[in-house]
């Protein structure tokens, strides 16, 4: 059995996959991306290893993607997120047409054919209010961790506005609603409504279609989930469990095993 490795080197988080050749996934690990990025993606991959019960001389082949690729130096091959991302969700959901993944500090949109191959995307503003980082910060604000946000939404009975585009505009928005006395889960349920608003004005600049798959640290919160999936019309698929932020670094992983293949390949012909 031959294993690849995938690690996805976010802003914010890095993760790693590990894949086999069946496209099971043996083990997935992560950790905060911090200032030492090539230790920490070193570790992360480790981690990863250990938990699918391998070694590293099990790990055929790396494949990196996300911001940090070019700085792993035991990569063997790097790509961009969107077609990492591209290669992960169909492999998960295969009539995947649209892909909307919501990072630490990124919200991208993508549309896909049925190869795979990205046709369009569209990122968030520089500025936007609409990403992973901000409902983090919202959270602390409140005195909460970002594990208590789920249980925080089914608590609240009324959504509170928070319209400010602007990261620094909507944070002040939500220290006035906290000093007005707001209940925190109103304001979480407001953070929550606001990103899925901006989620869906992504889409429809790519003119999204079903299937639809929402992949990101924070689609792990089913709350979060629905809220965007109610706007959307036709198939709407969500990875199960923690796998929505693991799925950019299972393609790259999958992309890795296709490599694996065009070498042995290109080895047969030539001997």
């Amino acid at each position: 059995m031959k294993y690849t490795a995938g690690l996805d080197m976010g802003s914010t988080y890095i993760k790693a996959v590990i894949l086999s050749e069946d496209q099971s996934i043996f083990g997935k690990a992560m950790a905060p991306t911090g200032s030492k990025l090539v230790e920490t993606s070193e570790s992360v991959l480790a981690e990863a290893i250990r938990s699918a019960g391998l070694i590293r001389e099990n790990i055929k082949y790396i494949i990196t993607t996300g911001y940090g690729r070019h700085m792993v130096p035991f990569r063997d091959l790097q790509v961009t997120d969107l077609t990492a991302s591209a290669r992960g969700s169909q492999m998960l959901f295969p009539t995947t047409r649209t892909i909307l993944d919501i990072g630490g500090q990124t919200m991208k949109a993508t549309r896909v054919d049925d190869k795979g191959k990205v046709v369009t995307f569209r990122l968030n503003d520089k500025c936007a209010a609409g990403t992973g980082a901000f409902l983090e910060k919202t959270a602390r604000y409140m005195g909460y961790s970002t594990s208590d946000i789920g249980s925080l939404l089914h608590l609240s009975k009324q959504k509170v506005p928070i319209s400010g585009v602007c990261a620094v505009f909507a944070e002040s928005e939500v220290i006035s609603h906290l000093s007005e006395g707001v209940p925190p889960e109103d304001i979480m349920y407001g953070a929550i409504s606001s990103l899925t608003d901006r989620s869906v004005q992504l889409l429809t600049r790519i003119k999204a279609e079903p299937t639809y798959i929402l992949i990101g640290g924070i689609l792990r919160w089913d709350t979060m989930a629905r809220s965007i999936g109610n706007q959307l019309t036709g198939t709407v698929n969500v990875p199960d469990g923690d796998l929505p932020q693991y799925v950019t670094a299972t393609g790259a992983a999958l992309l890795g095993h296709l490599r694996l293949h065009q070498i042995e390949k290109t080895a047969t012909i030539t001997a």
